[in-house]
């Protein structure tokens, strides 16, 4: 038997979670909306400004190592609630020995930023494979592209420090997302975009890449909390107070495979729209409450589909890539793997 991630979302403004038995409770204006045995979860995460939970709901979660995180409405990450700090004390220390040491965090690093360019290199072929000739020059663009991610691939073995290898995953991003408008099929053309910009998302593509890399991160961090590592200790992004940035690390595998695919998806197929998505004053682009939910219910049904790791050659489910791949770190560190083996999606 697997264990899942299982993650509760709740969206409902002014909801108050409360402890019931051995069951969370989420009751609104007095009534009772809906109630799940805690035993089912690994994680909830609320999204809005007027959600609240009980003390004693907080204090069953961290017994049980069952994240309890809050969000703005539109994803940006606010707080969690944790209770003693777990995990082996000993894997830790290496941890953060590996962090300290930077040819240590350098290999490490350099597996995670090559699986994800592998990734996002095979993301940008196939769609020019599916484009052939319906759009010559669109396929022309996506395949200059990939071989320029190819390029860099073949960079980071020569990589001599952290931040030359920042260097090298900063062009690839940028080489990506300049080609990320090809990526779009729907002919909408006020859905696009022109380079990533976040705080705050300047069109509707970006808003949804960033609320789909806030449900990302909450994944890899719960994944990493749950087999003792700890996420605010990074290895490739650098550390900084309330940043979880070993959960940024571990998200770079599955950013494109992942997050991009579920929003080009969405996109493509016109199940997300320009209606969705509401303009501030200041410029900045926001998803709408009930378009979130929309989202919320693409993002689980990703995760349930099935696949064969590349690494333990086994049928996995989506959802549980980042568990698995939380375990093959803290196995490298622990010295029980010779290197950090990245996902390679195929």
């Amino acid at each position: 038997m697997r264990k899942h991630l299982n993650t509760l979302f709740v969206t409902l403004e002014g909801a108050y979670l409360r402890k019931d038995g051995a069951a969370i409770e989420i009751r609104h204006e007095g009534e009772t909306k809906l109630r799940v045995p805690l035993h089912n979860l690994e994680g909830i995460a609320c999204f809005g400004w007027d959600i609240s939970a009980s003390a004693s709901l907080m204090a069953a979660c961290a017994e049980a190592n069952v994240s309890l995180s809050f969000h703005t409405p539109h994803g940006k990450f606010i707080a969690s609630t944790q209770g003693f700090t777990s995990g082996n004390i000993l894997l830790r220390r290496q941890q953060y020995r590996c962090a300290d040491h930077e040819p240590a965090s350098l290999a490490v690093a350099a597996n995670m930023i090559s699986a994800k360019l592998a990734n996002t290199r095979h993301v940008l072929m196939r769609a020019a494979r599916d484009h052939g000739e319906k759009s010559a020059d669109r396929s022309h663009a996506l395949v200059q592209a990939a071989d320029f991610l190819a390029v860099r691939i073949g960079l980071i073995p020569r990589a001599t420090s952290l931040d030359s290898l920042r260097g090298i995953e900063g062009d690839a991003a940028a080489g990506y997302f300049a080609v990320f408008p090809h990526l779009l099929t729907n002919h909408d053309p006020a859905i696009t975009i022109n380079g990533r910009s976040r705080r705050p998302p300047l069109d509707p593509v970006n808003a949804l890449l960033s609320f789909l890399y806030v449900l990302l991160m909450h994944d890899c961090r719960s994944a990493l909390e749950s087999c003792g590592l700890d996420s605010q200790c990074g290895i490739l992004h650098r550390d900084r107070p309330g940043r979880p940035s070993l959960a940024l690390d571990l998200m770079e595998e599955f950013r494109c495979f992942l997050a991009d695919r579920t929003a080009l998806s969405l996109f493509n197929r016109q199940q997300i729209t320009l209606k969705d998505f509401e303009i501030k004053e200041n410029g900045a682009v926001l998803l709408k409450e009930d378009s979130r939910k929309k989202v919320l219910v693409a993002w689980q049904e990703r995760k349930q589909a099935e696949l064969t790791h590349p690494f333990l050659d086994e049928k996995v489910t989506v959802g549980l890539l980042p568990q698995l791949q939380a375990r093959l770190l803290a196995r490298h560190l622990r010295g029980d793997l010779d290197a950090y083996p990245a996902f390679l999606a195929k």
